[in-house]
């Protein structure tokens, strides 16, 4: 293989991630609309990129459900209904519940100083939306993400950060604008934090698993005020 075609391949695989980054992000955003479809050419004019790499891409969102390649219907941005967030919630409750327990005894001591510290980045990005948003970045940003790799347990680490991972970040994104949500959601992670750094896994576990139905409660509203919207329509 040559120089030229390294790099060439190489190039291809920039694209393709980047591609994949940006359309991923704006799924979870909501910038791209649930249930709208993907038109390659568009994207593929609107990025300057060719079919292979823009379709690797599409594959990989498809892989992680935030695609969705339906019959005769084309490649559509998942929509989230509401028995499948409902569904979503409840395995998340359970999952990230068991987390908090886990890692209120693995845990160390410098992970813990870490995760306050990241807790106090994230109330400086509160402050400068002026309360009004708490979206966290995908990975070590992200207080769940943490907490799920603070188990130490492979499982629930794979569970909770595959295609489960980003559809979450989707529901996280409905709930994280509801007003008086980020300074709430703000405060339980603390509370989380504190039970954690306290050596106290059922009460983790209690306040992580509080921490998501609450969540789940101000989603499945926002769910039922646009049924009711829709159904009010003229």
């Amino acid at each position: 293989m040559n120089q030229n075609t390294i790099t060439s391949i190489s190039e291809r695989q920039t694209l393709s991630d980047q591609v994949f980054h940006d359309l991923k992000e704006a799924i979870i955003k909501g910038d791209l609309a649930q249930g709208s479809k993907i038109t390659e050419d568009e994207i593929a004019k609107q990025y300057g990129i060719s079919r292979g790499p823009l379709r690797e891409a599409i594959r990989r969102l498809e892989g992680l459900r935030l695609l969705v390649r339906k019959p005769h219907a084309g490649t559509r941005v998942v929509t989230l209904t509401h028995s499948m967030m409902e569904e979503i919630y409840t395995v998340r409750e359970a999952l990230e519940g068991m987390s908090a327990r886990l890692a209120a005894t693995r845990m160390s001591d410098d992970d813990i100083g870490e995760l306050h510290q990241l807790l106090k980045k994230h109330e400086s990005t509160i402050d400068q939306s002026q309360g009004k948003e708490y979206f966290q970045r995908e990975g070590d940003l992200d207080f769940h993400f943490r907490i799920a790799q603070a188990s130490n347990n492979q499982w629930l680490m794979d569970l909770l950060s595959s295609e489960l991972y980003q559809l979450l970040r989707m529901c996280r994104h409905r709930s994280s604008q509801t007003p008086e949500r980020p300074l709430r959601a703000l405060q339980e992670h603390k509370q989380i934090t504190e039970a954690i750094a306290q050596r106290d896994p059922e009460l983790a576990e209690l306040l992580m698993r509080r921490h998501i139905s609450g969540a789940w409660k101000i989603v499945k509203d926002i769910l039922d005020n646009e049924s009711i919207e829709k159904d009010t329509q003229p």
